[in-house]
């Protein structure tokens, strides 16, 4: 079986954290014989043809190579909003479909386009495509009466649909009349090979972009509650983001600046690094697409508390034992806390829960799963 992963975001490098979940996932398709090449675009003028962890990968150019800057940072939307990132899009989609098509006369039997724009928009018509969303996409249709009206045929012409979450198959059933399968919501796999197990201690964890969406500052209101009921949780923050600078006055602000740590941007085998000395995860993003660092964090034996708006972070979290769902407000996340971490059964029921989700994001494990809906694209 040749397939071909068409997508704006692949890693440009061993390790690196662009798009490292698709890496994951080629890289276990590979073990498993599936003749598998990724298209994916050039990143500042370095394109061309290369291999990462015994996945070929084919760059292609689609602008200068100064603007060659919307693909990889996680910044596509706000170039858009610049002179010349329309232009680059525009480019971007002509050189996936160009190599898309390219692809297909030398033999690829199936497309599997990540992200409906723009690979799904470059898909050649009349090829058997499966297409995934993966939350930013999904987001879109949701916002966006433009973006549905162009997701329409992209999401008709395709003969599989998967979503990571059931919070995302429901945007996208709203957005544009396409129902998505139990049998097609899967979220991308993880490499828990070298996780531990958390031995506690270090108080609550937060691992998020510093944007607005991830609320990050309902962390700390949460944190400076307990602090001024006589709880001091100290807070450790991963990431980095917009918002950092604000956040950091906020903190100022409440007078919690001994119990708040910014760590930064740190690679995925630092974050692990981080959790496994976590007591609990506090996790307030509204309308996540999954919810992966919830779900990591549930991996390494941390239970998390989430909110009730988390959008598919309410795939992952669960009500009690393990985690705690709560209003999206400082007060009741802190009693949701304060209840989480005088459960004496919370680690021992998070570990449970733990094994399960790696098992059910094992890379071997999604990737069968994967096969399953290429043979179905096939009509196999």
């Amino acid at each position: 079986m040749r397939v071909v992963f068409l997508t704006h975001n692949y890693p440009r490098w061993p390790g690196d954290v662009s798009g490292a979940f698709l890496g994951t996932l080629a890289a276990a398709l590979v073990r498993r014989g599936v003749n598998l090449r990724v298209v994916a675009p050039s990143d500042g003028g370095e394109g061309g043809e290369g291999v990462i962890d015994g996945v070929p990968v084919r760059r292609v150019r689609y602008a200068g190579a100064a603007a060659e800057t919307i693909a990889y940072r996680g910044t596509m939307q706000s170039a858009l909003r610049r002179p010349g990132g329309w232009r680059a899009l525009a480019g971007l989609w002509r050189a996936l479909k160009r190599a898309a098509r390219e692809e297909i006369e030398a033999g690829a039997e199936v497309v599997h386009a990540h992200w409906w724009v723009p690979a799904g928009l470059a898909v050649p018509g009349g090829v058997p495509t499966v297409l995934t969303v993966h939350g930013t996409d999904a987001a879109l249709l949701r916002r966006s009466r433009v973006a549905r009206s162009l997701a329409r045929p992209v999401f008709r012409r395709a003969r599989v649909v998967t979503a990571v979450s059931r919070e995302l198959a429901g945007w996208v059933q709203a957005g544009v009349g396409r129902y998505v399968e139990p049998a097609h919501v899967q979220a991308m796999p993880v490499d828990t090979r070298s996780f531990p197990w958390t031995t506690g201690g270090g108080g609550a964890v937060v691992v998020a972009r510093l944007s607005a969406q991830k609320r990050v500052s309902l962390a700390i209101d949460t944190v400076a509650v307990l602090a001024s009921c006589g709880h001091d949780l100290p807070l450790t923050i991963v990431g980095d983001g917009p918002e950092r600078g604000a956040l950091e006055r906020q903190v100022e602000r409440l007078g919690i600046t001994p119990f708040v740590h910014f760590a930064g941007a740190v690679p995925p085998g630092e974050v692990v690094r981080h959790l496994e000395h976590a007591d609990v995860m506090i996790f307030p993003a509204q309308g996540e697409g999954f919810g992966l660092a919830a779900a990591e964090a549930l991996m390494v034996g941390v239970p998390v508390v989430g909110c009730w708006d988390g959008g598919g972070v309410l795939d992952v979290v669960p009500e009690s034992g393990a985690g705690r769902l709560t209003l999206p407000s400082p007060e009741a996340m802190s009693d949701a806390t304060l209840d989480l971490l005088h459960d004496p059964d919370r680690l021992e029921l998070t570990r449970v829960v733990g094994e399960s989700w790696r098992a059910r994001l094992a890379p071997d494990h999604v990737a069968e799963i994967c096969e399953g809906w290429y043979r179905e694209a096939l009509g196999g």
